[in-house]
């Protein structure tokens, strides 16, 4: 028996409020997320000009995922006491300054600060996921989710503008490019969006107020359900945001491309992300699709596999003479393999926010947060382990067998938890005797 989810009640405003935050919302995630994609091509620029190496440059492409981590689920529980717009205004102003400090930086711990500080725009990720969930319509929720984490095709604004600023104008000019879109966006916030209706707030506070000693668990610490289903988000969620970081200089050291034409390359991950997380919500607002992550997850995992494979020369003695077989993987095939993760992880995305919202609805704010959270946290470790790969272990594949591996972890507890399910729905009920 799922939990019900508490929608408020309509009034003649709530298709207004609700389209403006349809349209808003998405775009301030994408403005947070493009900023979060700067080091990802400017970074690579970075690297060359102040010669840092390639952990030094991983912790910095991790810095505002880190950040952004210990942000998310504060900031969400924060959109629920005081309204998700205010929330997400605040976030978009506190962005800018760290934008302006990252054109004017000049050593390496000024660039890490300054990307701490860009990570707790995530508090805007966060509280509009509140947002949108307290004002989108209740039948077209999962549309509306995944119209908003399809922001994260901001990361393609950066692929395909920064290259072209830094070389006309300069690198410092390139965070500054991002400076008026989000004060714009957070001046339409302020002007056009409207908060949630009070009742909805002072209902989420009166739950975390009910006495007994009994709830307290429950009041702070989310249900196994909700840990379980964050963390199969959490997969989704992290590689899509490490992989877009990670993806144009590895594009441009494995294929010997222009920072200009790696990144552009890169929009065959981003982009179809992008479009199969409005799918996914779309096609889980119809039906329950929670056996949808099984087919996702095989999809990703055979092209995780295939984008595992290092360029190889193996030699056979054969009867008649050696025969050299060799494999290097094509670039049309290494971005085909691409766009179809991409597509399957955006699917998974939106289908399982879905989830979370219909499940779990009545407390989006733990629920959501914890999502973000957790996803930031393994987005974090992931451009470790790249560089792990690619400088210790020898190989620059060993970041997708990481992800491989990972998504295998997350396939088995998903078995666990189905097989503990159907078990559950098994077992006789104790209320007959005899």
């Amino acid at each position: 028996m799922q939990p019900v989810v508490k929608a408020p009640a309509l009034d003649p405003q709530v298709d207004y409020r609700s389209l403006v935050v349809v349209l808003l919302s998405p775009l301030a995630f994408a403005l947070v997320f493009a900023s979060w994609t700067i080091f990802a091509v400017l970074g690579v620029e970075l690297k060359r000009v102040l010669h840092f190496g390639e952990v030094q440059f991983a912790v910095l492409l991790a810095m505002p995922m880190f950040t952004g981590a210990l942000a998310a689920l504060p900031m969400a529980l924060l959109a629920r006491r005081v309204g998700g717009r205010r929330v997400m205004i605040g976030c978009l102003l506190l962005v800018c300054p760290f934008l302006w400090a990252i054109a004017h930086s000049d050593a390496y711990l000024e660039f890490l600060l300054a990307g701490a500080g860009l990570g707790l725009g995530a508090g805007s990720l966060a509280a509009g996921l509140v947002y949108v969930a307290l004002l989108c319509p209740r039948r077209h929720a999962g549309l509306a989710l995944g119209l908003y984490g399809a922001g994260m095709l901001g990361a393609g604004l950066t692929y395909f503008l920064l290259p072209l600023v830094s070389q006309a104008y300069g690198w410092p000019m390139a965070p500054k490019l991002f400076l008026l879109p989000v004060l714009l966006v957070a001046l339409l916030l302020w002007v056009f969006a409207e908060d949630a209706p009070s009742v909805v707030r002072l209902e989420a506070l009166d739950e975390l107020a009910e006495p007994g000693g009994g709830e307290v668990p429950r009041r702070w610490l989310p249900p196994p359900a909700v840990c379980r289903l964050a963390l199969y988000y959490s997969f989704f969620y992290g590689a899509f945001v490490a992989l877009a970081l990670w993806l144009p200089g590895y594009l441009a050291a494995q294929y010997a491309l222009s920072l200009k034409v790696a990144a552009l390359w890169a929009l065959a991950f981003t982009l179809p992300a992008g479009i199969g997380q409005i799918v996914g919500g779309a096609l889980a607002d119809r039906r329950d699709f929670r056996d949808l992550r099984w087919w996702v997850s095989a999809c990703v995992m055979v092209c995780l596999f295939l984008l595992s494979y290092p360029d190889f020369t193996m030699q056979i003695h054969g009867v008649h003479g050696d025969i050299a077989l060799r494999f290097s993987m094509p670039l049309g095939g290494f971005t085909t393999l691409l766009a179809l993760m991409g597509l399957a992880m955006g699917i998974g995305k939106g289908s399982l926010m879905c989830l979370l919202y219909r499940d779990h609805g009545d407390d989006m704010a733990r629920s959501g947060g914890l999502a973000l959270a957790l996803g930031g946290l393994f987005a974090t470790v992931l451009p470790l382990m790249f560089v792990f790969g690619n400088e210790w272990i020898g190989i620059r594949t060993a970041g997708f067998m990481f992800l491989y591996a990972a998504l295998a972890v997350c396939m088995l507890l998903m078995l666990w938890d189905g097989a503990r399910t159907r078990s559950r729905s098994r077992s006789p009920s104790p209320s007959h005797e005899g």
